[in-house]
């Protein structure tokens, strides 16, 4: 290669732009070691994963041997199902007595409080509606149900069935779910029978991404996994406080020549025993300690200030992963002023009823449907709904008031003449939800209402702006003559 051709290679090498460093988002400082990635030891900080809901041995101990982990579980589920249902609509007031006895009887709330349980601690659970005199491996067809078939529910977690690989393919709330579900050979009821998905009501754990769900065979996650490390370290630290209790008060009894008396044993090693032996008996209030001139005793105190705020601040990390206030996962009224903790009662409630209408709403829908026919065995009529009772409850003299304030001003409204009798009861009983009463206000006594006779507002001009007023007669252009006469004359 010629000189000249060698130069103009080195140029265009040389000209060649060099590739910029990639691009890094975040704060770092290199000089003082801040930031991740400055060789801190952040920079060795990481997540991995535990996978604590593949190993169903380790949450059944923590379930067992601790309460923290017990009240994870249990305290959701029991506040979504303790209140209950509120049946809605043209039903008879006898007819939601004999479906809410049924319910109590058949221990409906228990089975589905039970699921609910299981899919917390285990990642999944499910409640199998028992119909007798039906296949459970055939679809569940409502209008089949006949009155005293329905017989309760019997819950499982996810370990004690298999699902199948045939999948859901029709669009749906289920679309991608396990057509049947294999029970268990150790199951408690139903072993090895073929369960279809339209028999259960399938609770989930917490949501996780497609893949991670395929893990666990489709279903969720612990809510134990998430808070593992906070609740061991919740644990260390009581614990930790525990043994410096039996340190809290230490005496020291320093004594000339000990080394030699153990050594050397016998009479010696024995009279020294009967020496501390006496002074720690007649070391009282009012008692002395006798000791050697050359022995020395002394005694030493711990003091455990700020420990307690390092263990309070370790379980609002736990109330705040379980997200369940203090006041309910330990009975902790908050400090301060004024504070009583109802604001986060509150809160909490409503993340309760958000759980219960995304998670029960539907598979309650089938169940107060499946009970309706097997208790009255009747379909239920148009209108027929529930809704779930409210876990915060008014007091008394609060419910009172607003009873007196809503029924004074509909009955205002109807003396004045506003509204009649029926509108009257329909918004009665439409506001006994809030009041707690007016409830037992059936249709028929609506229906009979109607035949009443409008209230005066109701029996105002419907149109205002039309004129009904009948116009005058226009006068004669001529009168006749003839007739004036006979009118005078009659006049006279």
């Amino acid at each position: 290669m010629s000189r000249k051709n060698r130069r103009h290679r080195v140029t265009a090498t040389a000209a060649r732009p060099t590739p910029a460093a990639p691009l890094q988002d975040g704060f770092r400082n290199v000089a003082t070691r801040t930031g991740q990635g400055a060789g801190n030891a952040g920079d060795a900080a990481t997540y991995v994963t535990n996978s604590l809901s593949s190993v169903p041995r380790v949450l059944e101990a923590m379930y067992r041997s601790a309460w923290l982990p017990g009240l994870a579980v249990d305290i959701v589920a029991d506040d979504m199902t303790r209140a209950g249902v509120e049946i809605s609509g043209t039903t008879k007031p006898d007819d939601i007595e004999e479906i809410d006895a049924a319910i109590d009887d058949l221990a409906v709330m228990t089975g589905v409080n039970e699921a609910i349980k299981w899919a917390r601690l285990y990642g999944g659970g499910l409640a199998v509606m028992l119909i007798d005199g039906q296949d459970v491996s055939t679809p569940l067809r409502v209008e089949t149900i006949k009155q005293g078939q329905f017989r309760g529910l019997l819950a499982m977690d996810r370990w004690l069935v298999q699902t199948s690989s045939d999948l859901v393919t029709e669009f749906g709330p289920d679309l991608g779910k396990p057509v049947y579900y294999d029970t268990a050979a150790n199951a408690p009821a139903l072993r090895g029978k073929r369960i279809h998905h339209s028999r259960v009501i399938r609770v989930e754990g917490l949501d996780l991404p497609f893949y991670q769900r395929q893990q666990l065979q489709g279903w969720g996650m612990s809510v134990i996994e998430r808070l593992y490390d906070r609740l061991t370290a919740f644990d260390s630290a009581t614990l930790g406080a525990a043994q410096l209790v039996h340190k809290a008060h230490l005496r020291t009894l320093s004594i000339d020549g000990l080394r030699e008396l153990l050594a050397a044993g016998g009479p010696g090693l024995a009279a020294l025993a009967r020496n501390v032996a006496a002074i720690r008996e007649y070391q009282t209030a009012e008692g002395l300690t006798l000791v050697d001139a050359k022995d020395k005793f002394e005694t030493h105190q711990y003091t455990f200030s700020g420990l307690s705020d390092v263990i309070l601040q370790f379980g609002q990390q736990i109330s705040g992963a379980l997200q369940i206030p203090l006041v309910r996962l330990f009975g902790q009224s908050p400090a301060g002023l004024n504070a009583s903790g109802d604001a986060d009662l509150r809160t909490y409630y409503d993340g309760v009823a958000a759980q219960q209408n995304r998670v029960l709403r539907r598979p309650f829908t089938v169940l107060l449907d499946v009970l309706h026919r097997s208790v009255l065995g009747t379909e239920p009529q148009r209108g027929f709904g529930f809704r779930f009772r409210p876990l915060w409850q008014l007091s008394d003299t609060e419910r009172a008031t607003n009873a007196n304030t809503v029924t004074t001003a509909v009955v205002g409204a109807f003396d004045s003449g506003v509204i009649g009798r029926q509108t009257a009861l329909r918004e009665l009983r439409q506001a006994s939800d809030a009041t707690g009463v007016w409830s037992n206000i059936t249709d028929e006594e609506i229906d009979d209402a109607e035949a009443d006779p409008p209230a005066a507002g109701e029996a105002l001009d419907p149109d205002p702006d039309q004129d009904d007023a009948v116009p005058d007669p226009e006068p004669d252009d001529a009168a006749d003559p003839d007739d004036e006469t006979d009118t005078t004359r009659q006049a006279a």
